[in-house]
């Protein structure tokens, strides 16, 4: 597996999206399943793993925690703070919360329950309006110097921000939606990173699964599910969106590889600091998700692929709009 480096932590080219393990995608999927399919991540060459303190609430840190403990030292796991959530009741009590003595909190809790002694990224996972950035970045700074936390993050924060945050503790990574499905970062915070010298970190690099090319009209998800609140998979939405599949498939079959490596593949020839995390619970779609580091794509192929993309016209927001209002895009 290739490396590449964000900020001052080199990590594995593509890493491992935890995320719907435990939360978001449906039920849990069976814990000792994703024990065995992060550890099999581990031996096919992922250093780097994506978890938050929202995501279940708190169960996928401890998965993360319990499945990566053999192979600590050989790993880099990231984890976010930033929501207002119960410990008690493990559950959301309201929106977002970044004032500096939670943030201390939350790290203490999340060391704890990832079963280490140290934070290797921890980012803000959502800008907080009632706290100055500036307050953000010394409250993790002062975790850096306690030896909590090795380095800062960012999450769908804005240009400005980052700069303001970068200008008190250095940034190593900012993790924002990126893909053929959603180019946003590309007018301000891709530049912005590059003159920075920070890493970036895309979420949801396959479009929610869109760009896989297995999800249709006729699709449904699990009630549970939160792609049935977003408007880009409403069916109006996806049949126009399918246009974009058919353009990664056509590219898939000259290349012998498939949609989903294509679209990873696209990203990582981007630029050498964006690390792709993926998500999956299904051995076989890591196995697919890590050959996309072998497909190579021509600077001809990537004007193709530009180019077509660019005549084809995305229908419907890549969130609902109470959880566009919560970025700080």
């Amino acid at each position: 597996m290739q490396k590449r480096k964000i900020g001052n932590l080199e990590v594995s080219a593509l890493g491992l999206g935890c995320m719907g393990m435990s939360a978001n995608y449906g039920p849990p999927a069976d814990r000792q399943a994703m024990i065995g399919l992060i550890r099999t991540a581990v031996e096919r060459g992922v250093t780097f793993f994506d978890t938050a303190e929202v995501y279940g609430p708190f169960t996928n840190e401890e998965l993360v925690g319990e499945a990566l403990a053999p192979v600590r030292s050989q790993v880099v796991v990231a984890t976010k703070f930033g929501f207002d959530l119960d410990p008690a009741t493990r559950e959301r009590r309201g929106g977002v919360n970044s004032r500096p003595e939670h943030i201390k909190a939350v790290a203490d809790a999340s060391l704890k329950r990832l079963n280490t002694d140290v934070i290797d990224l921890f980012y803000q996972h959502r800008v907080d309006p009632s706290v100055p950035i500036e307050d953000v970045a010394g409250a993790v700074q002062d975790l850096i110097q306690a030896g909590k936390v090795r380095a800062f993050g960012l999450s769908e924060a804005g240009a400005q921000t980052i700069r303001r945050a970068h200008a008190v503790q250095p940034v190593a990574a900012v993790q924002s939606e990126y893909s053929l499905w959603y180019r946003g970062p590309e007018a301000e915070i891709l530049p912005t990173l590059e003159e920075l010298g920070i890493g970036f970190v895309p979420f949801s690099p396959l479009g929610a699964g869109f760009l896989t090319g297995k999800i249709d009209t006729s699709t449904t998800f699990d009630s549970t599910d939160f792609r049935n609140s977003v408007p880009r998979f409403s069916p109006e939405a996806r049949e126009a969106n399918l246009a974009l599949v058919d353009l990664l498939k056509d590219v898939a079959a000259r290349k012998g590889a498939t949609p989903a490596q294509i679209a990873l593949a696209w990203l990582l020839a981007q630029k050498p600091w964006i690390v792709p995390i993926p998500g999956t619970t299904k051995l076989h779609h890591l196995e697919e998700n890590l050959g996309s580091t072998e497909v190579q794509l021509t600077a001809d192929d990537l004007r193709e692929i530009d180019a077509a993309a660019s005549r084809i016209e995305l229908k419907g927001e890549r969130l609902p709009e109470g959880a566009l209002k919560m970025t700080g895009l």
